[in-house]
């Protein structure tokens, strides 16, 4: 059996997969980037491997992605993270779709047609508006670790409760002045959330099926409900969404 390896270098996190020539996963790594980016891409994929059960020379490919692509010195080859989210979101779902993905620093919306080829695509790296960044400073604002994010915002009883600015520091002058007002912290941690979801939904017009991964959907399930009330479909994850891009890498180095 041959082993090929997807490295996602992300600008907050990286990730990694190991699968084999049936395309199944084997392994999975997930590291933070930190300020060494081929140090978190090894470390991401020695985690893969690790998992998998298999040695280093048993890989046959590996296909690097992501923001940090070019530091993955022990890549064969590199890929931008739209082609690879996009033929790792097929892989899952073989048909027509438009693939959300939150992470950390950007946002990208990738539309593809029937046979897997990719239609257009919009991302966005301007503004933190829209990205797990937003999330992150309003967490530190309220004093709330983010893994407590997802409950908080499932408990939110007032759905009227908005952010609407487009700028994140307006946002959290926004949200301080709510506070002050005695509005609900749960309210307020989902009306973050929505902030971060229209952000993303208003860079094109969505039609069909939608399929959403990324960090921020992999560590806050309700994200995915708040798309789906949004757009008025069931928005549909694939498994281990943080992993998308590295999968998609990794069927790259399959040649899939």
């Amino acid at each position: 059996m041959s082993y090929f390896a997807g490295v996602d270098v992300g600008s907050a996190a990286t990730k990694c997969a190991v699968i084999d020539d049936k395309l199944r996963v084997h392994g999975l790594g997930l590291c933070d980037s930190g300020a060494d980016f081929k140090a978190a891409a090894r470390e991401a994929f020695e985690q893969a491997v690790g998992q998998a059960g298999i040695d280093r020379q048993e890989i046959a490919a590996v296909v690097a992605t992501g923001y940090g692509r070019t530091n993955v010195d022990f890549a064969n080859e590199r890929r931008t993270e739209i082609d690879c989210h996009g033929r790792g979101a097929y892989q899952y779902f073989p048909r027509a779709i438009t693939v959300i993905d939150i992470g950390g620093q950007d946002n990208k919306v990738i539309e593809i047609d029937s046979a897997g080829r990719r239609i257009t695509f919009s991302m966005n790296r301007k503004c933190a508006a829209g990205t797990g960044s937003f999330i992150e400073e309003m967490a530190l604002r309220l004093k709330i670790p983010l893994d407590n994010i997802s409950d908080l915002a499932s408990r939110s009883r007032d759905p009227k409760v908005s952010i609407g600015s487009y700028c994140t520091v307006f946002a959290m002058t926004e949200i301080l002045g709510k506070i002050r007002d005695g509005v609900n912290v749960e309210d307020l941690v989902r009306a973050a959330l929505v902030s971060v979801a229209r952000r993303v939904l208003e860079t094109m017009a969505f039609t069909g099926e939608v399929v959403a991964s990324g960090g921020v959907v992999a560590h806050n399930q309700i994200m995915r409900e708040i798309l789906s009330d949004l757009l008025k479909v069931e928005v549909r994850l694939p498994p281990d969404p943080q992993h998308l891009g590295a999968f998609g890498a990794a069927l790259v180095a399959a040649g899939s």
